[in-house]
């Protein structure tokens, strides 16, 4: 059973043996390197990088789910990469206007 499972996944067209698996696992990178500035003060965190991120991945996402094969690693790292750039960009406003004005009240 295990074997059988290894055998179609190396021989999948998006498979270990072919760019379309290698450049999506690569990508990674970008939202694990999102996911570190977690911890950056929201401040630093710039608007435009990360709305490009969430706009890249959620468009990268539709398209990974239309393309033959499907490639379901780029589709879950767009994802990723989406959700961590609506995440960001979240953060930042609310540090911008809502903990902003609560300062400028007190």
């Amino acid at each position: 059973m295990v074997s059988s499972w290894v055998q179609r996944l190396w021989n999948h067209p998006a498979g270990p043996k072919t760019i379309h698996f290698w450049a999506p696992t690569f990508k990674w990178a970008l939202s694990a390197a999102n996911i570190s500035n977690f911890s950056v003060p929201p401040d630093a965190v710039s608007y435009h990088q990360q709305t490009a991120f969430a706009v890249a991945g959620f468009v990268g996402a539709r398209y990974c789910t239309v393309i033959t094969p499907k490639n379901w690693n780029l589709f879950s790292n767009n994802f990723a990469l989406a959700c961590t750039g609506v995440y960001q960009v979240t953060r930042k406003a609310r540090h911008d206007y809502v903990v902003a004005d609560e300062q400028k009240s007190d």
